[in-house]
């Protein structure tokens, strides 16, 4: 198959978007991103139209067409019905002008080749007469068979789709000409791919509208109606039917569209249920004019259909029939290889999944499959991963927070805005005296601390960050940092209890003081002695002088 979807990864967010809306799985998840597993994908395109970072694109040939045009052979647009719904006021001369204008040689409608096919449909009914015929118009819904329910592929109508069948006019007509289809619809550039010969080039309408509005080309409105062309039905739901011979056989006409609902029909087909009918497929909910590009970038279903029904006529368009053989398309099944794992495997996988039991299997969807179980098989073949299970994440996560939380020996408190206490760890209870957290939890903080600082944080801004402060009603001192979380409306208080160190630090502060004190003491007592004996001392040296004066002056007077 064609790689017609790529993928943008620095867009991709692992949101899993995606995977939820792929009717048959066929993304993969590697490196957080998400990739379309080709051999299983049907290109219905809801990966395309869902992804909210617009992370796949369709594949852009234009410059391919572009190529084309400048070689010397005529370049023939093939333009799908749904035209009319997608350019409002549009009709098929103003699309012929402009495209000219872009260097084509002419433009026509696709539903040229609608009217070929659905005759090709009568004809099978009235000579061949299956039990059942399934439209093969919708490229997508072959893939669907070819790749799942191989068993109805007999039931699949062996004709070329609309694309191709008015490709093959074209050239029987216009022998050296290059065909380029033009249409909402991905899987059109696959079956051009893998079906060579018909049609050289698909564009989108997307590509198109890019390419007139970079050429300064304006589309004019100009709805011309003509009688003869009840084929331009074709892109809505039911719109095959509706341009059959009715009646054929007795029988039975249905329409469904919707990958899902085409899913249950070929289930319906495969129990046995459903014989005598002509049923007509599309993947896309609507038909055509539900297609990837018009889902995505011009959904209005309502105004869609009317534009289609009301531009469409009552008669067929003017075109010779081919021969049978000459619309005859090979469908083949297209094998798919999985190994399936044994229940002993998915019993170890649901484990690391956290799903012990029966009752922990949830089956809630969120990861992209529909069962645990199913996303089991998925991680086994490859294609997911246990972190996709988001109630497991979430209770991981959880269980994680609440064993930091409440093993932390820092009091940790969370408010509102309202200043009520959304959680409050072991920790923050024991600061507080609170015996059990659920006995504050949704009141006012209040109740426990002076709400000043919270109010001012909230109120300003600015956080505070490791601020001491003595809470006097517990007699505590604490390491206190308040954070206001804008993002998600919520005030954080952290306390570290620092009762101890400060009663400590105070205890080294008394013992130095005290020690100070009796520094000085002794100080002054040492120098009282010291001022002490000098006296004694002076008054010694006063008397031995005068005793020596004295003593002098006697020899002297001898």
């Amino acid at each position: 198959m064609s790689n017609c979807l790529e993928l943008k990864k620095s867009n991709c967010k692992n949101c899993y978007k995606c995977i939820r809306h792929c009717p048959v799985k066929s993304i993969r998840f590697s490196g957080n991103q998400a990739h379309v597993v080709s051999e299983e994908c049907i290109l219905c395109g809801q990966c395309f139209v869902v992804c909210p970072q617009n992370a796949k694109q369709i594949v852009d040939e234009t410059e391919k067409v572009n190529f084309l045009l400048q070689s010397s052979d005529p370049v023939i647009v093939s333009l799908a019905p749904s035209f009319v719904a997608n350019y409002d006021g549009v009709g098929i001369e103003s699309m012929r002008k402009a495209l000219k204008e872009l260097g084509f040689s002419d433009a026509e409608e696709t539903a040229v080749g609608a009217t070929i096919v659905k005759r090709e449909y009568e004809r099978i009914l009235k000579e061949v007469k299956p039990d059942i015929l399934i439209t093969s118009c919708c490229h997508s819904v072959n893939l669907l068979i070819q790749k799942y329910f191989p068993a109805e592929l007999k039931y699949l109508a062996p004709v070329l789709s609309p694309m191709q069948a008015h490709a093959a006019d074209i050239k029987r007509r216009v022998p050296a000409a290059k065909v380029v289809f033009i249409g909402p619809c991905v899987a059109k550039k696959d079956e051009a791919a893998h079906y060579t010969g018909y049609v050289d080039a698909v564009l989108t309408f997307e590509d198109l509208t890019k390419w007139l509005k970079s050429a300064g080309i304006e589309l004019q409105k100009d709805e011309a109606k003509q009688e003869q062309s009840r084929a331009r039905l074709f892109p809505t739901g039911g719109g095959v039917l509706k341009t059959m011979e009715q009646g054929i056989g007795g029988y039975t006409y249905i329409s469904v569209d919707g990958t899902e609902n085409c899913i249950a029909a070929l289930r319906d087909i495969e129990h046995g249920d459903v014989h005598n009918c002509i049923i007509e497929m599309s993947a896309c909910p609507g038909s055509c004019i539900g297609g990837p590009v018009m889902e995505k970038f011009h959904r209005s279903p309502v105004r869609d259909y009317k534009a289609v029904t009301d531009f469409a006529g009552k008669e067929d368009f003017p075109v010779e029939q081919p021969q049978p053989s000459d619309l005859i398309k090979s469908i083949e099944f297209i094998g798919k290889h999985d190994r399936k794992p044994s229940e002993t495997e998915i019993a170890a996988i649901l484990r690391k999944m956290g799903k012990n039991k029966p009752e922990d299997e949830l089956n809630c969807g969120s990861c992209g499959y529909n069962t645990c179980r199913d996303k089991a098989v998925a991680i086994f073949q490859g294609k997911a991963d246990v972190s996709m299970c988001l109630p497991y994440l979430k209770e991981k996560a959880e269980s994680f927070s609440d064993t930091i939380v409440n093993n932390s020996q820092n009091g940790l408190i969370v408010l509102n805005e309202e200043l009520e206490v959304q959680q409050i760890n072991r920790a923050a209870c024991n600061i507080t005296n609170i015996h059990a957290a659920s006995d504050i939890l949704g009141d006012k903080v209040i109740r426990i601390l002076d709400p000043k600082v919270f109010m001012d944080v909230r109120d300003t801004g600015k956080n505070v960050y490791s601020e001491k402060r003595y809470l006097a009603e517990y007699d505590r001192y604490v390491d206190l940092s308040v954070i206001y979380d804008k993002e998600y409306n919520v005030i954080i208080c952290n306390m570290r209890d620092i009762s101890a160190e400060e009663r400590d630090k105070e205890k080294k502060e008394s013992i130095s003081r005290q020690t100070i004190e009796t520094a000085d003491k002794v100080v002054d007592k040492q120098m009282r002695i010291v001022q002490e004996i000098a006296s004694l001392l002076g008054e010694t040296a006063a008397e031995t002088k005068i005793a020596l004066t004295k003593l002098k002056e006697s020899i002297e007077n001898e």
